[in-house]
């Protein structure tokens, strides 16, 4: 772990190391800390920095190599062409003397300008915002009676690489928006690659693909200006939302504290649709995947979502990576609900193909099948995060689809839109793709074609090639599309039960705690607000009304448009595990401010960074300059100035000093940190001080040190709550 922030006032970098023992603080750019001039040395080029992984090393067929994974990187140790021909330069073209123009026969300026004038591929249509990390996901065995699946069977570990995205951004917008996020994870297993592509949200906005382009167009900016961006406070998205109702349950989660997590860290996820699963017997069961982060699941107050996307918009991106950096490695747990496979795929009067419903956990309990850990960031992100290529079909054996409809339009969505974004169908032999089981598709050329195949017989049957390959059973680990009986008329009709809009909304916002019901409010307040026509406005109030009078009646009397009439609601039961406040989680990779001044006890500020960072959280002192404080090996790193500290950083604060002369920011501070209920601890000695510039000692989250040692003790009850509720 190393540190990467702004020079000193003196000329001097700060140190590397942010505490006397030498733990470090996240963020380096680089592995080694660079010199003042640029080298003139010959060398090779820096290794990957000791938190990064890059895909395995397999083949494009998907056999494994010897080889190391950094052999697929550049490492010559001078600048060369694309073909190795070494360069004296590349900083001035080749002309017909000084002033002369440039010779179309430099080879080396036209290939270094073609290749940048191609760097671009297509950007997602949506998801186009991403972050990912490798990781590993450990079965327990749990499944196997279930599912034949070797990926679950007890103890069997598989490697997975995880790719978080927001869905209506482009690739430029920012992390902190309201909006769904993806959460995709691709399972590398021994019978072929599987991927578990889904939300963190567990409904979804249409139950037919055929409406994807429509919600979509909805969502996205106006085309004729291009604005909104990365946000659904706009006509079109409320335009579209409020006529087509279906919306209504995937909205009300948007709205709520989810539309905004804290962090991808603490996201929860879900696969939305309902799967069928087989075990060895042939025997059949309906499941829904579900992603429990080992952290819990917290998300933003509206206010730091704001000043989020103006401080720092790669706030989520960043977050996770410097997390694996740190070695406070994100854990999830994977979990399916678990339904009889009956003929009319229904359970407690809940349609299971609908992917607008959800089950409660109450009626079906999520039971724990393994745990996913990321513990490597991507070496390249255009080569990994960038290029990796997700599809719902991509299934291991024991694994299948349901005749869910939105379901059935991404099987063949995502595999052409991997064929336009990647260039052709040989997307799969990208590195971060390739499959850890050995490939014979017999499916040959096409544009990006890597392999190079041998035989002359890719058909089946042959005998020129020996017969090879072969058929596998179910012995061999085949697939086998487990057989469902089929009957009825063609036609575009729905089930009735796709008809009821309202009630899983209602269950959703019933359940919310009273805190996250007014969130729930405010947020269709201010999204409704900025939409221009006054009758989208009135008619999302009056969708509200089928779903909570009250809801409805807050949300007008801040827009000032006249309640609905109430309708008659059927009662619905609650479910406390769709609430986020009320239990307590762990506090790996927290961050602590403590704030300082160039008069504090550097070996009072260093025992407390040295006690945050054993307790595996992350200290971030701040101080007037950034000039380190103490001298020598007891040093400790300035990771913030009061200039460029922002209260969206830092989950708690520990005052130890403040300077003599008021800082304005720290007055700005206090007063996010009280407003955002996060937990402050205060030194006795600097209580005056933090008073006079803006600390409310009545605030709630507000606690009074006689020394150091007790910060971490006061402030653990907080933090493991996420936040100060009461506030």
């Amino acid at each position: 772990m190393t540190e990467h922030s702004e020079p000193q006032q003196n000329g001097q970098p700060t140190p590397r190391n942010a505490s006397p023992s030498g733990q470090s603080l996240p963020g380096a750019p680089a592995p080694e800390e660079p010199q003042l001039t640029e080298s003139t040395q010959p060398r090779s080029p820096l290794p990957p920095a000791a938190d990064q992984a890059a895909p395995a090393m397999r083949s494009a067929t998907g056999n494994p190599t010897q080889a190391e994974p950094s052999s697929r990187a550049q490492r010559s140790t001078h600048l060369t062409t694309a073909q190795g021909a070494r360069l004296a330069t590349t900083d001035h073209s080749l002309r017909a003397g000084e002033r002369g123009p440039v010779l179309l026969q430099d080879h080396h300026l036209r290939e270094k300008i073609t290749h940048f004038d191609h760097e671009r591929i297509p950007e997602r249509v949506v998801h186009a915002r991403g972050a990912a990390a490798h990781g590993v996901f450990r079965a327990n065995g749990a499944a196997t009676s279930i599912c034949r699946a070797a990926v679950f069977q007890d103890g069997k570990e598989t490697d997975v690489f995880v790719r978080f995205s927001t869905v209506l951004g482009s690739r430029g917008s920012a992390d902190a928006v309201r909006d769904t996020r993806g959460f995709a994870v691709k399972f590398y297993t021994d019978e072929g690659t599987w991927d578990l592509v889904g939300n963190n949200i567990p409904v979804f906005f249409i139950q037919d693909a055929i409406k994807f382009p429509d919600i979509v167009h909805a969502g996205k900016p106006h085309p004729d200006r291009e604005i909104p961006q990365a946000q659904s406070a706009h006509d079109t998205f409320w335009d579209f939302v409020t006529l087509h109702t279906e919306a209504t349950a995937h909205t009300m989660w948007n709205m709520s504290d989810r539309g905004i997590p804290r962090s991808y860290r603490m996201m929860e996820g879900f696969g939305v649709h309902t799967f069928r699963m087989s075990n060895h017997d042939g025997e059949t069961t309906l499941v829904k995947f579900h992603w429990k982060p080992r952290l819990g699941v917290h998300s933003m107050v509206w206010e730091e979502a704001q000043i989020t996307n103006g401080m720092d918009p790669d706030f989520h991106r960043r977050d996770l990576a410097d997390a694996i950096e740190s070695g406070a490695y994100p854990q999830w747990d994977l979990g399916v609900q678990v339904f009889p496979d009956t003929e009319d795929q229904m359970f407690e009067g809940i349609d299971l193909l609908d992917p607008t419903k959800i089950v409660p956990e109450e009626l079906a309990p999520v039971q724990i099948i393994g745990t996913m850990t990321l513990n490597a960031n991507p070496t390249n992100y255009f080569a990994e995060t960038e290029q990796v290529a997700f599809h719902p079909g991509h299934l291991a054996p024991g694994i299948d689809v349901t005749a869910d409809p939105l379901l059935q339009g991404r099987l063949f969505s995502y595999l052409d839109t991997q064929i336009s974004r990647l260039g052709g169908p040989n997307f799969a032999q990208l590195p971060i793709n390739r499959p850890h089981a050995p490939v014979n598709d017999m499916l040959r050329d096409g544009m990006h074609q890597t392999a190079v195949h041998t035989g002359v017989a890719p058909y089946k049957p042959n005998s020129l090639d020996g017969g090879c390959p072969f058929f596998a059973g179910a012995q061999d680990g085949a697939l086998i599309d487990v057989p469902v009986e089929i009957q009825g008329k063609a036609t575009r009709q729905k089930p009735a039960s796709f008809e009821d809009h309202f009630s899983q909304a209602r269950l959703f916002y019933r359940s919310l705690a009273p805190v996250e019901q007014e969130h729930t409010a405010n947020a269709y307040a201010f999204e409704l607000a900025k939409c221009y026509e006054p009758v989208i406005r009135q008619r999302g109030v009056n969708v509200l009304s089928n779903v909570d009078q009250g809801l409805a009646e807050s949300v007008a009397a801040k827009l000032g448009l006249p309640a609905p009439e109430p309708q008659q609601l059927e009662p619905v039961a609650t479910s406390p595990a769709l609430s986020q406040v009320g239990r307590e989680w762990p506090l790996d990779g927290r961050q602590i401010a403590v704030l300082t001044c160039g008069e504090s006890d550097a070996s009072a500020v260093a025992e407390l960074v040295e006690q945050i960072f054993d307790a595996g959280m992350v200290p971030l002192v701040v101080a007037p300059t950034g000039e380190p404080m103490g001298d020598g090996d007891g040093s400790v790193a300035v990771a913030r100035t009061y200039f460029t500290a922002r209260s969206i950083e830092f989950d708690a604060a520990v005052v130890v000093d403040l300077p003599a002369e008021p800082e304005p920011a720290v007055a700005v501070m206090f007063g996010e940190l009280h407003r955002q209920g996060k937990a402050i601890a205060v030194l006795d000695s600097a209580l005056d001080s933090a008073v006079a510039v803006g600390l409310d000692q009545e605030y709630e989250g507000t606690a009074q040190l006689s020394g150091t040692t007790e910060a971490l003790s006061v402030l653990r009850s907080a933090l493991s709550r996420h936040r100060v509720w009461a506030r």
